[in-house]
């Protein structure tokens, strides 16, 4: 299936529904109904699928049926594989988000959108690793977190807001008791799921199989090395390698889009294409090359961190590899949204921080409206329910069990900051390729406690991040002439 011509059917959708007639059909259809969404409903029937459509929704469907037609004849798309893929439940209500952030805001760049694509669900704090680099801190299990009936209606909330997918991450999710009875409930309401795992639990085939009987399409293993001791001693429990393998195996054979996610840092840069070969030797479907962000445990391994040149260098080898083997190569830093569309010579764009896709579908709805997306169109859920930005940036913007989340994304003055790409600073307000990257605003935050400066990791920033290194380095020899002048007395 070519995602590429879906793509030109969701730019066809953006064209076609940018004019007030159109966007007040696209209104009169944006309502609630017995049996759901009435825009779900259309897109439902015009894909083929079999559900009954109320009387007063018919003449809407069928115009909107006859628009999509002629505009697939006019823009030259493939008009049977938008139904295929508007058969699944998830990629509906991707549209959906689009269809009603068009009907409310019109176009704009980047798209706006009344409910975020992706949640990612820190779902618990209990972890069974000890990862140096653990934005979250995670190990024992928090005191607030929610409950059980806390999480079935953090579901019911999100789903009610228009949320597409739910990827559950960590601490680790797959070894809290909660887990298969919410991601059951997320998917029976159409859901994509995804999960953020170090796969150990996924060892055990037995349990890896109930996980997909759950509903989970999607899961991302954690491996930082291909050398098992270097793995174990950076995820801080001996044997981890080992089992997160057989994780990895028995997630391909059980047929899950599979993807490895290293997080890349002076620690491994240097077995980048080691990892690649290991991936595409495992039949994973993806690996992803996660951005660093100096949060949690991680700010005690600062001196890791990529500089500007060797993450540009990064990029690029990456886009060489993605071309080299099989297995597609990604990452989440933003500018590598950038980096592909450089060397490409303006043709591909490759989707960042959207890394739970895997179905063609859901990755040509991220490809729609490209670059950092926190708190743009996905955003994180923490165990006890607080609303943050990012999994990386933690700022609360509400708690969902005293706030409605669709309350909380349509009225948070700091997501709506985030939204506007005028308002950066430096140079990242000034780049030409802000709209497909806006550099990365956990880094800008975790740098400059400041989500709407510059990202440091980037190379139009170098001279920036020069001043930030050597200002490290002054305070790293003031720190040691304390401990060297207390060691005195």
């Amino acid at each position: 299936m070519s995602t590429r011509s879906f793509n030109r059917y969701l730019a066809l959708i953006r064209v076609l529904f940018g004019n007030p007639l159109a966007r007040g059909l696209l209104r009169s259809l944006n309502k609630e109904i017995d049996g759901g969404s009435a825009l779900e409903l259309a897109l439902a029937r015009y894909s083929g699928s079999k559900v009954a459509i109320p009387f007063e929704c018919r003449v809407n469907t069928y115009i909107l049926s006859l628009i999509m037609k002629v505009g697939s004849i006019i823009f030259g798309a493939d008009e049977e594989l938008a139904k295929e893929y508007l058969r699944d439940p998830a990629v509906r209500k991707g549209f959906v988000l689009i269809m009603k952030g068009l009907a409310e805001y019109g176009p704009t760049v980047p798209q706006k959108l009344p409910a975020p694509f992706l949640i990612v669900w820190n779902f618990t704090n209990l972890c069974n690793l000890k990862c140096m680099h653990c934005y979250q801190n995670a190990g024992k299990q928090l005191s607030n977190e929610l409950s059980l009936d806390g999480k079935l209606l953090a579901v019911d909330m999100l789903d009610k807001a228009g949320v597409a997918s739910i990827a559950f991450s960590g601490g680790e999710p797959l070894i809290h008791p909660h887990f298969l009875r919410v991601a059951a409930e997320a998917s029976s309401r159409g859901m994509y799921l995804a999960v953020a795992t170090n796969g150990i639990a996924l060892s055990n085939k037995t349990f890896a199989y109930k996980v997909k009987k759950a509903g989970v399409r999607y899961l991302e293993i954690s491996l930082d090395s291909p050398i098992p001791m270097e793995h174990d001693r950076f995820r801080g429990v001996e044997g981890a390698w080992r089992r997160t393998i057989e994780g990895i195996r028995n997630a391909v054979k059980l047929g899950f889009t599979t993807a490895i996610a290293t997080t890349i840092t002076r620690f491994n840069i240097n077995y980048v294409e080691q990892m690649v070969e290991l991936a595409d030797d495992l039949g994973v479907n993806k690996i992803v090359f996660f951005n660093f962000i100096p949060v949690g445990r991680g700010k005690n391994i600062l001196s890791l961190d990529l500089d500007p040149i060797e993450r540009e260098r990064l990029l690029r080898d990456l886009v060489r590899l993605n071309r080299k083997y099989d297995v597609e190569v990604l990452s989440t830093a933003p500018q590598y949204s950038r980096v592909s569309l450089q060397l490409s010579g303006g043709e591909e764009v490759s989707p960042t921080h959207f890394y739970i896709g895997g179905d063609p579908g859901i990755e040509a709805l991220a490809d729609f409206i490209g670059g950092c997306g926190a708190g743009r169109i996905y955003a994180a859920l923490q165990p006890n329910g607080d609303v943050t930005p990012c999994v990386f940036m933690p700022i609360k913007v509400g708690n969902i069990m005293e706030r409605d989340f669709g309350e909380i994304w349509q009225n948070s003055e700091i997501l709506r900051r985030l939204r506007d790409r005028e308002l950066l600073k430096g140079f990242c307000g000034k780049c030409p390729y802000k709209y497909v990257c806006g550099g990365c605003r956990a880094r800008a935050y975790a740098y400059y406690s400041n989500f709407l400066e510059i990202d440091p990791g980037c190379i139009f920033n170098l001279n920036r991040w020069r001043k930030i290194r050597n200002i490290s380095l002054e305070l790293s020899k003031g720190e040691n002439k304390l401990k060297m002048a207390s060691t005195q007395y």
